[in-house]
């Protein structure tokens, strides 16, 4: 299988036409239908029915050109990147976090970095859910992380970023947002959404404020169907001080509870590059010095 064949492949899959797919690729038609049966041959199974109509994915095709779609897609961003890094720059680290409110100022961080290094690059990845999996495989340079999650991954060092409370996210027009600090009294006959992969500690407070019996509950597949769930007025959720993005869309109010978040950096320990652990002050002494900053 070869670029041109992926390319025939998804183009005949957008027109359902040979004629019109070979014009668009700028090719005779024999010579698409020949590379869409030399790929047919090759992976083993029909991708396209024919007709006098034109043609039709069949089901393992439909199910293969949306794969072949995504990897062209991938294809496209490595091969840019690349484009980007050679013309400018002779290192790369990448960090990874969840979202990208969770390290608020990195962009602050890299500004800095790049005028003091400016050939090298910073290049940040949001994975929700497989970050540290990422991490393991030295797919990223550093890792944003709650320290639970580092206790036992071996070979890394773990360098301590910022602590992060628990916020109350209501509508600015809840009577809630008028408050400086929330306790549970508050929300009795409220609506708190819980759920979409809330850290260990925020579910313990969810579940406390449940077994009260005075607070209704809504299950949430994730936080920004939560935030959506708020701004529809279906209730009120708890979340970390990290993934306010500030933008003022809601009320954060500050939860009375023990439980907090501690988040870290984590890098390589055989990783000896001075621009890792360099980056990794700058974004510590921006934290550092915004001590009034709310996490």
């Amino acid at each position: 299988m070869n670029t041109k064949q992926i390319d025939y492949c998804i183009e005949l899959a957008h027109t359902l036409n040979f004629s019109r797919a070979a014009e668009n690729m700028f090719v005779s038609q024999p010579t698409l239908t020949y590379q869409i049966k030399l790929l047919e041959d090759e992976v083993g199974f029909a991708i396209f029915e024919r007709s006098g109509k034109g043609a039709a994915l069949t089901p393992a095709g439909s199910q293969f050109v949306t794969y072949l779609a995504n990897m062209r897609e991938e294809m496209k961003r490595a091969i840019e990147q690349g484009q980007n890094f050679s013309a400018k720059y002779k290192d790369n680290i990448t960090i990874s976090m969840m979202v990208r409110q969770a390290v608020y100022f990195l962009p602050e961080a890299m500004r800095i970095f790049s005028d003091r290094h400016p050939d090298i690059q910073i290049t940040p990845k949001f994975e929700y859910e497989n970050g540290v999996e990422g991490f393991l495989r030295n797919e990223t340079d550093i890792l944003f992380a709650l320290k639970e999650q580092t206790k036992q991954i071996p070979g890394i060092d773990v360098h301590d970023l910022f602590d992060s409370h628990i916020y109350l996210i209501s509508r600015k027009e809840d009577e809630l947002a008028s408050k400086n600090l929330l306790t549970e009294g508050d929300l009795y006959g409220r609506t708190l959404m819980v759920g979409g992969g809330s850290p260990p500690a925020l579910k313990a407070v969810q579940h406390r404020l449940i077994a009260s019996g005075k607070i209704n509950f809504f299950n949430s597949a994730d936080h920004d169907t939560t935030l959506t769930n708020v701004a529809a007025g279906r209730g009120v959720c708890l979340a970390p001080g990290f993934l306010n993005d500030h933008s003022g869309q809601f009320a954060w109010t500050p939860f009375d509870c023990r439980e907090s978040f501690s988040c870290v950096l984590c890098t390589h320990k055989n990783d000896a590059r001075d621009g890792v652990n360099e980056f990794i002050e700058v974004l510590k002494g921006l934290y550092l010095e915004a001590v009034a900053f709310p996490l």
